[in-house]
């Protein structure tokens, strides 16, 4: 007769952690981990050490002390007798400025060229090839050097607008003057304004926000807001009955005449560039550092994003196109609505990439004499107070949270759009 007996158990060993497979694959982490937080541990203290051994321990203090030099393109208050710290917000609000309009203006030049390089024309499939090839095959900082040297020598003086004999004139009905100096725009200008809110009081950080501004924003988000509850209601109707109301001058209402009254009751106008002495005065001026720097950053990203828009373009079927086109839509709505939606899941991964690069790229902004980040926190501030690490590893922290903050972003967009699997 045949007894059936339990296996005895295994007693856990300490050779069984290398011997054993089970552990093996874990103990060789845990022994890896160990031996990079005591080099990594290693690293900061000798750095450290050899910082106070030469009087330099690490120390944020001169944040507090005064900066003592200009910054020419500003969205805040400021002067020379403000801190350390008051400019580097001042150059990250330059860095942010750049980064969000270069990935705007990019992004709509990249999808135009893209799906201009799929054109039936030969012509313009070749124009947007050579684009396309140009760009993304000649370093970005030649770009904006380029930019910047043929806004210096080819626009007007602000001279040149003076008097009878002018041999310049300002556009849109005498409201925009374009010199070598800048771009001077009208600004918005309320005559029954309701003022600013101080933030933070007189700290570094202190900055304004109009109350005009904010009426403006909160009207605008619950007339969009009541803009997509008639559009909802739409669906309903349609779903129910076949038949979809018509919408277009509800919503136009809705933006128009709340906003309108608003801008009326708050005494809305612009005030317009003037020319005063030797250059022009009031109204918004936009530098030729930042108007450089943007342009060249975004032709030169719009090359590369261009190339992902194709292919995404290419990657959906011929047949959706084909079954697009029987049903009678037209060549352009069959791009808008049909291949460019499903295309945008292939686009988007590589389109975050780019981002990412073009914000980075706005580091070169010293070489036009942009004052960004780089150039406040990690040129003049380092060279006064000669705090070099403290510097450059804020800098790079400053620079790791916008990208992850953008990545972010994207990636939630990403997992939005995507195919949702049954």
């Amino acid at each position: 007769m045949t007894t059936l007996t339990d296996a005895p158990k295994v007693t856990f060993r300490l050779s069984m952690l290398i011997y054993d497979t089970r552990y093996r694959s874990m103990t060789i982490q845990v022994v890896a981990l160990m031996g990079f937080m005591l080099l990594a541990a290693w690293l900061i203290n000798n750095t450290l050490t050899n910082l106070a051994t030469l009087g330099k321990p690490i120390d944020f203090g001169f944040f507090t002390d005064p900066a003592g030099y200009d910054i020419n393109q500003r969205l805040l208050d400021y002067n020379s007798r403000d801190t350390h710290l008051r400019a580097s917000l001042l150059g990250l609000l330059n860095t942010l400025v750049v980064a969000v309009l270069g990935c705007i203006t990019a992004t709509i030049i990249g999808v135009l060229v893209g799906v201009l390089r799929l054109s039936n024309n030969w012509l313009i499939a070749r124009i947007m090839t050579v684009y396309v090839e140009m760009f993304r095959n000649v370093p970005v900082l030649l770009w904006i050097v380029l930019a910047m040297a043929i806004m210096i020598e080819s626009l007007p003086a602000p001279k040149a607008f003076r008097g009878d004999n002018a041999t310049a004139s300002m556009d849109l009905f005498d409201s925009v003057a374009v010199t070598n100096r800048g771009v001077y725009l009208p600004e918005a200008l309320f005559s029954r304004g309701l003022g600013n809110v101080h933030v933070f009081g007189d700290s570094s950080l202190r900055f304004d926000v109009s109350r005009d501004l904010m009426a403006i924003l909160i009207v605008l988000g619950a007339s969009i807001f009541a803009i997509r509850w008639n559009n909802r209601r739409a669906h309903e109707i349609q779903d129910a009955t076949g038949e979809r109301p018509t919408t277009w001058h509800f919503t136009f209402g809705l933006l128009v005449v709340p906003t309108g009254v608003l801008l009326a009751l708050l005494g809305f106008h612009f005030g317009y560039p003037e020319l005063g002495g030797y250059n022009f005065k009031g109204g918004t001026h936009l530098r030729n550092s930042l108007i450089a720097l943007w342009l060249a950053l975004s032709l030169y990203t719009a090359a590369f994003i261009a190339e992902i828009v194709r292919g995404g373009i290419l990657a959906i079927s011929q047949g959706q196109s084909e079954a697009a086109g029987a049903l009678g839509l037209r060549q352009n709505r069959i791009m808008g609505l049909v291949v460019l939606p499903q295309a945008l899941r292939v686009i988007i991964p590589p389109l975050i990439s780019n981002y990412l690069n073009l914000t980075k790229n706005s580091s070169l902004a010293i070489a036009v004499g942009y004052m960004d980040i780089t150039g406040t926190l990690g040129g003049i501030t380092m060279n006064q107070t000669g705090r070099e690490l403290e510097c450059i590893l804020l800098l790079m922290l400053v620079y790791l949270t916008i990208s992850l903050s953008i990545s972010g972003v994207m990636n939630w967009y990403n997992n939005k759009v995507k195919l949702v699997e049954r």
